[in-house]
């Protein structure tokens, strides 16, 4: 590919939708190339802001599901495709890419097959394991196995993706990346520590993500007695919101460190990178719940670029994300010693803190930028191969 390729994308997911999936996308097509690049997406609110700045052709259709229909994502799949087919028998496009298996993937490598084209299908992990054996893995295994191309963003992605019967050949490793001049150090923070009440002398832990059990958060709330005891001084807090708010403000109450533990929600845009720049180390340490687990984890990344050291679980494709012992600890996320131990080591050790969080974001400038992501794209995934 070059800064002139003519690509067809279909992306569920994209901006101003939240998510890394969403980043993902818009932040690699803009790189590739200009409006020779049809991205195919949901229609959301405030989309026609994102799509007038977006350098690449977008177009948006209505994807939601219809619940008196069997299934109930019949409709959305007939308007992706006939949608998709319709741009691929007027362009010339070089190649399809879908940024997940299901729904983008079937849609692509069917319209791909119509038309004599190649197909690159993204695969992120969690979705390969939480979908059971039933018709929705057949679906996705199905796309999976036939797609000239499949980008994983771990190797432990690239290992299940094996174990489906995907051919190496066929297998490309390209993690996501991050926006190095957004998540950077020195941002100004102060402001936001004093907002939790924090004292100069306090340390703060800080968690972005989901609300959701398999993060890990529960554990890291687990762990402030301990380290209490231990003498570290820690306040924690969770941006993010999800299913788990309740269950995890019950929990600090219980454990009696509700005053130390501050949930904020979202946080906004501008806020999120002065966030990471505030904290001393980030906390993360996921754990695999009846499947569900992490694919890779964009969060370490930014938390990296912001130069700080961080805290993972040991479960899915945090391995890509976090190199243990160089730019964090990986630990076991189902243990709550485990995450206390780690995060006392990291605290109680400001030599270390700050190495770990020097290699971490050295590792993100030289390697997860975006603009490094993009080139390994353009290198690596020429016309699906």
């Amino acid at each position: 590919m070059t800064s002139g390729a003519r690509l067809l994308v279909l992306s569920e997911l994209f901006l101003p939708t939240k998510g890394g999936t969403a980043v993902w996308a818009a932040e690699v097509y803009r790189r590739l190339g200009g409006k020779g690049i049809h991205i195919v997406t949901a229609r959301v609110p405030e989309d026609a802001t994102v799509d007038a700045g977006s350098p690449n052709t977008v177009h948006r259709l209505d994807l939601k599901r219809t619940p008196w229909l069997r299934p109930e994502s019949l409709g959305m799949y007939a308007r992706f495709f006939f949608k998709s087919l319709a741009l691929a028998l007027t362009h010339r496009f070089s190649a399809i890419h879908a940024f997940r298996a299901l729904p983008e993937g079937l849609v692509a490598w069917l319209v791909a097959r119509l038309t004599f084209r190649p197909v690159v299908i993204y695969a992120h992990g969690e979705e390969l394991t939480t979908w059971g054996k039933g018709g929705k893995y057949k679906a996705m295994r199905l796309a999976l196995r036939h797609a000239d191309t499949v980008i994983a963003n771990s190797d432990f992605t690239r290992r299940e993706l094996l174990a489906m019967g995907v051919r190496r050949e066929n297998i490309i490793l390209i993690s996501p990346g991050v926006d190095v001049e957004r998540y950077r150090p020195g941002l100004p923070c102060e402001d936001l520590r004093l907002s939790v009440g924090m004292r100069p002398e306090q340390r703060l832990i800080l968690s972005v993500g989901r609300l959701s059990r398999r993060k890990g958060f529960d554990m890291v709330i687990r762990s402030m007695p301990e380290l209490a005891r231990r003498g570290i001084d820690a306040r924690y807090v969770l941006v993010g919101i999800g299913e788990d708010r309740e269950y995890l403000e019950v929990l600090a109450r219980e454990l009696g460190v509700e005053n130390r533990v501050h949930l904020i929600g979202h946080a906004a845009p501008e806020d999120l990178p002065r966030w990471y720049n505030a904290c001393d180390v980030f906390a993360m340490p996921n754990r695999e719940i009846n499947g569900d687990t992490e694919g890779f984890g964009m969060v370490f990344i930014e938390a990296a670029a912001c130069g700080k050291a961080v805290i993972s679980g040991q479960a899915g494709g945090t391995g890509d994300a976090v190199l243990d012992g160089v730019t964090g600890l990986r630990v076991n996320g189902a243990d709550p010693a485990a995450v206390a131990d780690a995060l006392s080591s990291l605290l109680l050790d400001g030599e270390i803190l700050a190495s770990m969080g020097q290699r971490g974001f050295q590792r993100a400038m030289q390697e997860f930028a975006w603009d490094k992501v993009a080139d390994k794209t353009r290198n690596n995934v020429m016309q699906g191969r």
